[in-house]
């Protein structure tokens, strides 16, 4: 664990640097989901929210989970550095999207709108929300919304190469983008009008970039482990 901390610690930081995507895709659902909850149970808005947000999460785990057996299965092949590469260029993609520079990755949610289209139908029967357990049953599908920032954090999970590990980090991005989107169910529009400024946006875009150039194997994974005490864990 003590190893998996920095790990960790990248993922919830990704998660909270992702705010700006996770209200262009998720703010305007959580704001739907806050006004369908019908007005006897506004009393337990809170308690509904979070349960929404636990779904989600617990959501994002379970998918890392899943993909983590196939980071596992390649863990010591040629197949492995491939993975690695492709979820440090889907990050280099998210930063330039969160920056407003290119919009290409929105093909790559496209990808999930066919599983998507699956599951809508069973979140709507669960609408309006008039217990912990239906909202808690409600996050957990929503957590499989289309997401390019969702499909970069599970790439990047899975080339760890541990099952567990990656379930652990998604669990850890989760985490990370919670405060924005409860905030935003909670009609906290200071911080959502922070977050959608656009210096706030290029700033967390860089940083994603940064992120993603760090994940990128290379010659400078070793000068970065050698100068900042990363774990040799983090170069699998």
């Amino acid at each position: 664990m003590t190893e998996l901390a920095p790990l960790l610690l990248s993922a919830l930081v990704l998660g909270l640097l992702g705010g700006g995507h996770c209200l262009g895709m998720c703010g305007g659902l959580m704001g739907a989901l806050t006004l369908a909850i019908p007005p006897e149970q506004r009393g337990k808005r809170l308690r509904l929210l979070l349960a929404y947000n636990v779904g989600r999460i617990l959501s994002y785990a379970l998918a890392g989970l899943l993909i983590g057996f196939a980071g596992w299965a390649v863990a010591n092949s040629p197949a492995a550095l491939a993975l690695r590469v492709i979820a440090a260029l889907l990050l280099i993609g998210m930063g330039l999207y969160l920056a407003g520079w290119w919009s290409g990755l929105t093909r790559v949610e496209a990808l999930g709108r066919g599983l998507w289209r699956h599951i809508q139908p069973y979140a709507s029967r669960l609408m309006p929300v008039t217990s912990l357990p239906r909202a808690l049953l409600l996050g957990a599908l929503w957590g499989w919304l289309p997401c390019g920032l969702v499909y970069s954090t599970l790439l990047w999970s899975a080339s760890q190469g541990d099952a567990l590990d990656s379930a652990l980090l998604m669990l850890a991005f989760g985490l990370g983008t919670w405060p924005v989107l409860l905030a935003t169910g909670l009609a906290a529009e200071r911080l959502t009008t922070l977050l959608r400024k656009r210096g706030i946006r290029v700033i967390g875009g860089v940083m994603v970039i940064l992120f993603g150039l760090w994940t990128m194997p290379g010659p400078h994974q070793q000068w970065l482990m050698g100068h900042g005490g990363v774990s040799a864990h983090s170069a699998h």
